[in-house]
């Protein structure tokens, strides 16, 4: 039952990130290998507001998730959206996000050093669910992330702004003559992702210690999750996300921390060999 839920814990922490990043793929055709570093940023932000400042940890996240958001604009403003339209736009926004991730980590460094930190936990105490016990605040996460991906949803397919995200995914030039504003969709995209990974950050500082690399290994994760699941599709991610949770949880128990991630890359290997647009894409 521990396995259980540590699955269930980290699903839903990928599915909050993954989603972030499957938004961006939907709308743009790109990923945002910067991802991770907002992930961290989030959480430092929050960490600055809750402790040094003393706000307490619910405006530290509001002010996390805002922060990791706002970067996403900029982000997206200053070095995704000079080279639309080129060619070569996808090899360009992978090594231009790149140098957005190493800038960001560089400057965290600077900025906060590089002594771990921690974030308080969302609710203290433990929880005990079938002779396992856990901590109140991962019991909460649990129950945060999918009232979370269901009011995503819900923006992306009953609300007119959402809809056009969708638009703009399947077509740009349509979507411009039907008289949206494909900039602003773009920029509210990587705004909508960045926001999704500072949250995760905040949830995730409240488990592991806070550094500068914070992000590093759920955004290699968040990319499994994204193509194992199949790209375009929010519910598939979600849906990947706790499939590899689960799994990393199992792997852990039984073959080790050192063998897991090699074995969740064979695992995402064999299934794009037998289905290439992932486990549940459509083709």
């Amino acid at each position: 039952m521990t396995t259980l839920v540590s699955g269930a814990v980290l699903g839903a922490l990928y599915a909050l990130m993954a989603s972030g990043l499957s938004l961006v793929w939907t709308t743009l055709g790109v990923f945002n290998f910067a991802h991770g570093a907002l992930m961290m940023i989030g959480a430092f932000v929050a960490w600055t507001v809750s402790e040094p400042l003393g706000l307490g940890l619910w405006v530290g996240m509001i002010a996390g998730v805002g922060a990791a958001a706002l970067l996403g604009v900029i982000i997206e403003f200053l070095l995704v959206r000079p080279f639309y339209g080129r060619p070569n736009m996808l090899l360009i926004t992978v090594m231009t996000t790149l140098a957005a991730m190493i800038i960001m980590e560089k400057a965290a460094q600077i900025i906060w050093g590089a002594r771990l930190k921690q974030l308080p936990r969302l609710i203290d105490g433990d929880v005990s669910f079938f002779g396992a016990v856990f901590s109140a605040h991962e019991a909460l996460i649990v129950l945060i992330a999918p009232m979370i991906l269901i009011a995503l949803w819900a923006f992306a397919t009953k609300t007119a702004t959402g809809r056009s995200l969708r638009a703009v995914g399947q077509n740009q030039d349509a979507a411009a003559l039907l008289g949206i504003n494909v900039p602003l969709t773009f920029a509210l995209a990587f705004g909508l992702g960045a926001g999704l990974a500072g949250l995760t950050g905040v949830l995730l500082g409240g488990i592991r210690f806070v550094t500068p690399s914070l992000g590093v290994e759920p955004l290699v994760k968040a990319m499994i999750v994204v193509i194992f699941g199949g790209l375009g599709s929010l519910g598939a991610t979600v849906g990947a996300a706790f499939v590899i949770g689960m799994a990393e949880a199992f792997l852990v128990l039984f073959v080790g921390l050192y063998w897991t991630p090699f074995m969740l890359f064979f695992g995402l290997i064999i299934v794009l060999v037998f289905r290439p647009n992932g486990l549940f894409g459509r083709a």
